[in-house]
C-alpha cells in the first residue's frame, strides 16, 4: 500500500495525520518539547516521537491532541484493547446513556465543498444504528470544524471526549494541506477519523504502526493505559480500517465489519 502521511501530513496527522501518511513522517519537533512532557505522553500510552507542541497542549501520533491538563492529571487506568492490531479506545467515552444527538458544525470560512464530506461522515455514522447519533448545523455543534493555524504540519487533529463523558469539541483541519476541493470520500474518511477520536477510539495500529505507516515495527506501549479485548475482534492486523494511523493519498476507508464491531460493542 502506497503510504501518504500521517494523518500529520503524516495523513491523519494527529488528526490521521492524514494525507495519511507519505512516508514523511511528522517533522521533528521534539527540540521544542521538553523531556519531562515527553515521558509524561509516554506513561499514557501514546508514542513519543514526533511530538509536536501547539497551542494549549501537544499533537502525538500524527493527529491526536492532548491538552496540558491530560499530561498531569489523574488518569483511570482501564482501556479497550481490540486484540494486538485491532480497535482500541481510550479511558473517557461519550456518555450516551439511552440514546444521544452530537451536533457538527463547519466555520463558514472553510470551503463549502468540505460540508458535503462532512455530510458523508455523519452519514457512515448515523448508519450503523448505534446509541448515539449524529447531525450537522449551521454554528455551535458539539463538535466543530475549524481551520489549524497555518503553521500546522497535521491534515487534521481532534481530542478524546471529557471525563464527564461529553466529545471532544474540535477538529483542526488544514486547508493548505487538503485544498479548497478535496476528493470527497477521501476527506469524508479523515473527518470520521478523527470524528472517532472525538468519541474515544485510538489508532486501529496501536501496537505497530509499521503496517499502516511504513517503517520498522513500532509498538506504542501499554503502559498506564491498559488494555481489554473487544469480543468478536480479531487479532490480527486490520490494513483497511478508518481507525489506522495512515492513509493512503485519496483513499476512501468505510467502516470495515471489524470497525462495525468496535463501534457497536462501545455505542
Amino acid at each position: 500500500m502506497k503510504v501518504n502521511r500521517l494523518l500529520i501530513v503524516g495523513a491523519m496527522v494527529a488528526a490521521f495525520g492524514f494525507t495519511s501518511c507519505q512516508q514523511e513522517e511528522e517533522i521533528a519537533t521534539q527540540d521544542t518539547v521538553s523531556q519531562s512532557a515527553l515521558t509524561q505522553i509516554a506513561e499514557l500510552g501514546f508514542y513519543s516521537k514526533n511530538v509536536q507542541k501547539v497551542e494549549g497542549g501537544y499533537v502525538v501520533e500524527g493527529d491526536i491532541f492532548l491538552s496540558e491538563s491530560d499530561l498531569t492529571g489523574a488518569h483511570n487506568t482501564k482501556a479497550l484493547r481490540v486484540g494486538d492490531t485491532e480497535q482500541y479506545r481510550t479511558t473517557n467515552l461519550v456518555n450516551a446513556g439511552t440514546g444521544r444527538n452530537i451536533t457538527l458544525s463547519i466555520d463558514p470560512k472553510l470551503p463549502t465543498s468540505y460540508v458535503a464530506a462532512l455530510d458523508e461522515a455523519i452519514a457512515r455514522y448515523n448508519a450503523e444504528n448505534l446509541t448515539i447519533t449524529m447531525s450537522r448545523v449551521s454554528s455551535g455543534g458539539n463538535i466543530q470544524i475549524v481551520a489549524a493555524p497555518k503553521s500546522a504540519q497535521y491534515l487534521a487533529s481532534a481530542g478524546f471526549p471529557t471525563a464527564t463523558g461529553d466529545p471532544h469539541n474540535s477538529i483542526k483541519v488544514a486547508t493548505r494541506y487538503i485544498g479548497s476541493n478535496p476528493n470527497q470520500a477521501w476527506f469524508a474518511t479523515i473527518l470520521a477519523h478523527e470524528i472517532g477520536h472525538c468519541i474515544g477510539f485510538r489508532h486501529t495500529d496501536y501496537m505497530d504502526r509499521s503496517y499502516s505507516c511504513g517503517g520498522g515495527y513500532t509498538n506504542e506501549g501499554a503502559s498506564t493505559v491498559g488494555a481489554i479485548l473487544i469480543p468478536g475482534t480479531p487479532s490480527a492486523q486490520d490494513p483497511n480500517s478508518w481507525m489506522l494511523a495512515c492513509i493512503g493519498s485519496g483513499q476512501n476507508r468505510p467502516f470495515n465489519s471489524n470497525d462495525k464491531t468496535a463501534l457497536d460493542y462501545l455505542y
